[in-house]
């Protein structure tokens, strides 16, 4: 008797240590990568190395001298949850209802998609609108949204271009990496007839999906307990759930033509999220892969192939 007391008494404290291991693993893995906070444990990761074209392009590229000498209009949103957010809009050389309205990647800039803004505004005529995503840039929020929370803001934002552009405005809405869940996730809401097109570059399927691949792939974990117990933290303190934060889910209920892109060589979002994607998606939908494209890096690396069937898209839903 005394024996399986003493066995009952530490199973048990075992259990107790495991539980109080998870709970703090959930709260640290939370802050990793969630918290508005530097996340120096990226700097080092392999998967997010680009080519030498892409890195010269992405941090020199003569599009940020383009972006400094614009005369961007900055705009000011309350989001929903009462943040104030940031945007930043430049109205195209020659009137048009057209406007490109973009969203940026984890840990970046509104500002940052100015590299795909230069072409849309000089070459296709586009009125041109970003935003800092919540809990980046200029726009306030103490937790990353992943696309979540952003996609109301969006939808928001879309409205405000609608009210400066007149009711005959014609969007297409286009992200990369995070920007382009996000903008998925804006899919699936009720969105304005204005919005004629999607772009999404190298998405992720949903949160907790893109999560349960870095564990494995970064820190060699499986996702059970970590996972669960960080959706429940990511509940109490960001407002929404890993599982809750699903682009597969929005795009069932998507009825915007949605163009997917992705490198086929990117082991940071796999492409096979794209595919799965597609797959899922009931609006018009077409898939362009780029082989030994990594993540985010097609505009560049195949530049000229990737503007040609986003020419086309867009000539096929948003027509001159």
């Amino acid at each position: 008797m005394l024996k399986k007391k003493i066995i009952l008494r530490i199973g048990t404290g075992i259990i107790v240590l495991l539980v109080i291991i998870d709970i703090i693993g959930s709260f640290y893995f939370y802050h990793l990568a969630i918290s508005r906070n530097e996340k120096d444990f990226l700097q080092e990761n392999e998967d997010l190395e680009v080519s030498a074209e892409a890195l010269s392009e992405m941090l020199d590229g003569n599009w940020r001298g383009w972006v400094r000498k614009q005369n961007f209009e900055t705009w000011k949103m309350t989001s929903f949850d009462d943040l104030n957010l940031q945007g930043y809009y430049l109205p195209a050389k020659q009137e048009t209802n057209k406007t490109v309205i973009f969203a940026h990647g984890y840990l970046g800039r509104g500002l940052d998609m100015g590299m795909f803004g230069q072409y849309y505004y000089e070459q296709l005529g586009y009125n041109m609108f970003t935003a800092d995503l919540r809990g980046h840039g200029e726009s306030e929020g103490d937790y990353i949204g992943f696309g979540w929370h952003d996609r109301i803001d969006y939808v928001d934002w879309i409205n405000q271009v609608i009210e400066k552009q007149g009711k005959d405005a014609e969007i297409v809405l286009h992200g990369v990496s995070m920007g382009a869940a996000t903008v998925l996730m804006a899919s699936g809401e009720k969105l304005p007839n204005n919005v004629k097109a999607i772009v999404a570059d190298s998405p992720y399927t949903s949160v907790y999906d893109m999560f349960d691949y870095q564990m494995g792939r970064m820190f060699h974990l499986p996702a059970f307990p970590l996972l669960p117990s960080t959706s429940l933290v990511s509940k109490m303190r960001a407002g929404y759930g890993l599982r809750e934060a699903s682009a597969v889910k929005q795009v069932k209920k998507a009825e915007v033509p949605i163009l997917y892109i992705h490198g086929n060589a990117d082991t940071f979002v796999p492409t096979r999220m794209s595919e799965e994607l597609y797959d899922q998606t009931n609006s018009p939908k077409e898939l362009i892969t780029f082989d030994g494209a990594g993540h985010g890096e097609a505009f560049v690396t195949h530049k000229e192939n990737y503007i040609e069937n986003l020419n086309r898209f867009l000539e096929t839903y948003l027509p001159q």
